[in-house]
């Protein structure tokens, strides 16, 4: 199997591919068209602000790669975010991949944003990319903005609202978390994902 981590420039992709070779799996890295479009399985990672984000990617032309994908693509933390249509970060148009905008986190004075830690999820859907997960595993995220639940909410978290932990529309799937630091819930996540029919 081809599978692709996008290098988006804008975010720390040794530790998915790491997390991906110790499933067992051979990963390539790469701004390529060709080999984007030509994977199996593609990642698309970013950590943050959206507007910095976007001209990188802008700039080696992957929304428009991206967007004639066919197969399963994972978006994970800033990368789920891009899948939408804005981010209130830096006022930018996003990918559009997936309908919806990125906004702060409405947190009473009390909760501390950013929100940066340890979650489980609040609502786990029935969709391969959640197989096996249950309530009581924990997923690990760092984010000030998030998506609000919509119909194309997969699971939500609560921290100081609820809010988008997973979206997906068709073939393009997002988490906000980052299942490649989250242990062996993350891993189980990564796996599923890799393990999907296209």
């Amino acid at each position: 199997m081809s599978i692709v981590i996008i290098d988006t420039a804008c975010a720390n992709l040794s530790s998915l591919k790491f997390c991906i070779e110790r499933l067992g799996y051979d990963v390539l890295v790469t701004a390529d068209a060709a080999k984007i479009k030509a994977a199996k399985k593609v990642f698309l990672p970013g950590v943050g602000a959206a507007g910095a984000a976007m001209q990188i990617i802008n700039e080696r032309k992957i929304p428009e790669v991206v967007r004639e994908l066919t197969q399963p693509v994972l978006g994970i933390c800033l990368g789920m975010q891009l899948m939408t249509e804005h981010s209130a970060e830096g006022d930018v148009d996003c990918i559009g991949l997936i309908p919806g905008e990125i906004n702060p986190i409405d947190a009473p004075e009390h909760v501390r944003i950013p929100h940066m830690g340890w979650n489980t999820l609040s609502t786990i859907p029935e969709h391969p990319l959640f197989e096996g997960i249950t309530k009581d595993d924990y997923f690990y995220f760092v984010h000030s903005l998030c998506a609000a639940p919509s119909q194309f909410t997969l699971a939500t978290c609560d921290y100081g609202q609820t809010f988008s932990a997973s979206i997906a529309k068709d073939n393009f799937m997002g988490v906000q978390f980052h299942p490649e630091r989250s242990g062996k819930s993350g891993a189980k996540i990564i796996k599923n994902f890799l393990e999907m029919k296209a």
